[in-house]
C-alpha cells in the first residue's frame, strides 16, 4: 500500500555517461511506496547508451536533454539541476546523481520530517558509501577536518528542500566560477552563511557510490589537487561572505591552505 501525500514531490536526477547505474537510480525512486511523485532526468550530453536506457522509462520519467556544456563539470551539474527544477512542480525537491540511489523508505521519511518541523528549509540525510567491490560503509560524521572553517556536509544526493527556498538557492549558487566546487558544498555553505534552518537527519538513506573514475578520486588527501580545491573552497566562502555581508574570518585553516597553495602553484 502506498502512502498518500497531498503535495507533489519532485526528484531531479542529473546524468552524464552513467548508463551502467541509471536504471538502478530510477528504480530506487519508482519503488518508493508513496504517490504523487514526479521524476525528472536531465542528461548532460552523454556519449554512452544513457538515452537508450532513459527511453525505456519515457512513460514514467520526464527526460531533458542538455544541448550545451561548459568546460566546468561543476557548473554543468548545477545548471542541469536548475533546468530540472524549472520543469518541476513539486513542493518538495530531491536531488540525485545518476550513479547513486535511494533506500526504499527515504522519501517518506524525509517528507515526514518536513511535516514535523515546519521551520526547516533543507534536510541532509546521511550517505551509505558504496564501493565498487560491493563494500558498504556508514562512516559519515558531521565534524570539522583539522582546523576547518566549515562543518562537513553530506553529498548532493542527500539534499532535499522545500520548493520556495530552491529558487533562492539557485539564484545564488548558480555561478560559472569555482570550477572545483560542486553543488553540495555550494548549497551547504550558502545555507551555513545565511544561517538558514538546516537539519541533518541522522539516518543513512542514500547509497553514494565511490567509483575509481569519479571526480572525487582526483582529490586525494593532501595532494596538489586537494590543496587546489581547498583553496577554491576558501575563495568561494570569501566570495559569498562578501556577497551576503557576513564577516569572513581569517582562520588557521585558511592561513595554512593559502601558504601551501602558494608553493604548489
Amino acid at each position: 500500500m502506498r502512502t498518500q501525500f497531498k503535495k507533489k514531490i519532485s526528484i531531479i536526477i542529473v546524468n552524464y555517461n552513467n548508463a551502467k547505474f541509471l536504471s538502478k537510480s530510477i528504480n530506487s525512486i519508482l519503488s518508493q511506496k508513496i504517490n504523487n511523485l514526479e521524476i525528472i532526468v536531465v542528461d548532460d550530453k552523454s556519449t554512452d547508451n544513457s538515452i537508450q536506457i532513459l527511453n525505456r522509462f519515457k512513460n514514467k520519467v520526464m527526460i531533458i536533454k542538455n544541448q550545451k556544456k561548459t568546460k566546468f563539470g561543476s557548473f554543468n551539474q548545477i545548471n542541469s539541476y536548475y533546468k530540472g527544477y524549472l520543469k518541476s512542480k513539486g513542493e518538495y525537491i530531491f536531488f540525485l546523481d545518476s550513479d547513486d540511489f535511494f533506500k526504499k523508505n527515504k522519501i517518506e521519511t524525509i517528507i515526514k520530517e518536513f511535516n514535523n518541523q515546519k521551520n526547516i528549509d533543507l534536510i541532509f540525510d546521511l550517505p551509505i558509501f558504496k564501493f565498487e567491490k560491493n563494500i558498504e560503509k556508514k562512516k559519515f560524521k558531521q565534524k570539522k577536518f583539522l582546523f576547518s572553517s566549515w562543518p562537513r556536509f553530506p553529498p548532493q544526493s542527500c539534499i532535499s528542500l522545500r520548493r520556495n527556498f530552491a529558487l533562492e538557492l539557485f539564484k545564488n549558487v548558480r555561478i560559472n566560477k569555482f570550477e572545483s566546487i560542486w553543488f553540495d558544498f555550494r548549497t551547504a555553505i550558502y545555507y551555513y552563511l545565511k544561517k538558514k534552518n538546516i537539519f541533518i537527519l541522522n539516518k543513512h538513506l542514500t547509497y553514494y557510490r565511490q567509483l575509481e573514475n569519479s571526480a572525487s578520486k582526483n582529490y586525494k588527501l593532501f595532494s596538489k589537487n586537494w590543496w587546489y580545491r581547498r583553496n577554491q573552497a576558501h575563495d568561494f566562502v570569501s566570495f559569498f561572505s562578501k556577497k551576503l555581508n557576513v564577516n569572513d574570518k581569517l582562520t588557521l585553516d585558511k592561513i595554512i591552505t593559502k601558504f601551501v597553495y602558494f608553493f604548489f602553484r
